[in-house]
């Protein structure tokens, strides 16, 4: 069965902390290079972050010291600790393997908001 379940968000004021989870089925997450996603209100879903199956992490310049993937290779997660939060970083955060595109599979997303 094909699955991403993401959860963690919220609303948190800025400078803030979050810590987003993703729980993957093993078909997408084994072996794979997994990412976190975004997609604000009117643009287009970007790529946050993503990490190999050997814990090598790249990130986007916009999070780039923020912004730490991480991932349990026993649990399929992946996780997305967001410290020091931003108002442009409020969107829907998804998980997904990488690459994907809008024609792949995608979760439910968890929603993001950074306001004062």
């Amino acid at each position: 069965q094909v699955q991403l379940v993401e959860s963690g968000g919220g609303l948190v004021q800025p400078g803030g902390s979050l810590r987003l989870s993703c729980a993957a089925s093993g078909s997408i997450y084994s072996g794979n290079v997994m990412g976190w996603y975004r997609q604000a209100p009117g643009k287009q879903r970007e790529l946050v972050a993503r990490i190999f199956s050997g814990g090598v992490t790249l990130y986007t310049d916009s999070v780039k010291g923020r912004f730490t993937i991480s991932r349990d290779n026993a649990k399929n997660t992946v996780y997305l600790q967001m410290n020091s939060l931003k108002p442009e970083d409020t969107a829907v955060y998804y998980c997904n393997k990488f690459p994907s595109s809008d024609y792949s599979y995608w979760g439910q997303g968890t929603q993001v908001t950074v306001s004062s």
